[in-house]
């Protein structure tokens, strides 16, 4: 499994909330614990983190609902770092006035000023180690302590242009049409997320093709 299936997967999640707000109730504990559990006492973000990669089939280090644990463990392993930081690693962050390691999520983007990671148990205004959603977030390097390494198989480079059976039709009409042209190699990624550029871009197309542009 590769680090864009994980990230598909966890960005599947965005949005989802514990229920009832400031309960910890959410399915990931659910998961992690085997039973449904509430309460002060069960933080979700590395649980997220947790269910995340055993949906995509991928083991890490240590299967712990602790950031520091897991950090231990990595160095242990070999798997931790503190620069060079890639898409799919786990980031460990520590927030000012918390404890040493704070908070969890997986990184989708890598910028100059910090990393874009998705997060659970965050919120986008509020308490952002215990917030109750799962969320995009932009962190500054100054807040990483440093990242788990999961070992990912290597990108499969060959091109996924073979459409599944169900969206065979639609797929050969938006290539015949000119709205789906993949990349300059002719790779339609069939597979992977749409940003929200590329949605634009594609809807920009099929209103040229009706005339309503």
């Amino acid at each position: 499994m590769t680090a864009g299936k994980v990230l598909a997967i966890a960005t599947a999640e965005l949005g989802t909330k514990e229920s009832p707000a400031n309960s910890n109730r959410v399915k990931y504990n659910t998961w992690y614990y085997g039973r449904e559990v509430s309460g002060s006492a069960y933080p979700w973000c590395m649980a997220f983190v947790q269910w995340v990669f055993h949906q995509a089939g991928i083991s890490l280090p240590l299967k712990t609902a602790s950031c520091g644990a897991l950090m231990n463990a990595a160095k242990k392993s070999g798997q931790w770092v503190t620069k060079n930081y890639l898409p799919g690693d786990v980031v460990i962050y520590d927030f000012p006035g918390g404890a040493a390691t704070d908070h969890t999520g997986i990184i989708e983007k890598v910028a100059a000023s910090g990393v874009v990671a998705i997060e659970g148990n965050t919120s986008q205004a509020g308490s952002q180690s215990n917030g109750g959603m799962v969320c995009r977030k932009t962190r500054p390097y100054s807040q990483i302590v440093g990242a788990v390494r999961p070992n990912y198989q290597k990108e499969d480079k060959r091109m996924d242009n073979i459409p599944s059976p169900a969206h065979k039709e639609g797929v050969e009409w938006a290539r015949k049409n000119g709205i789906l042209t993949g990349d300059a190699s002719g790779d339609l990624k069939l597979s992977e997320p749409l940003t929200r550029q590329q949605m634009c871009t594609m809807l920009h197309r099929f209103a040229k093709k009706i005339g309503k542009v």
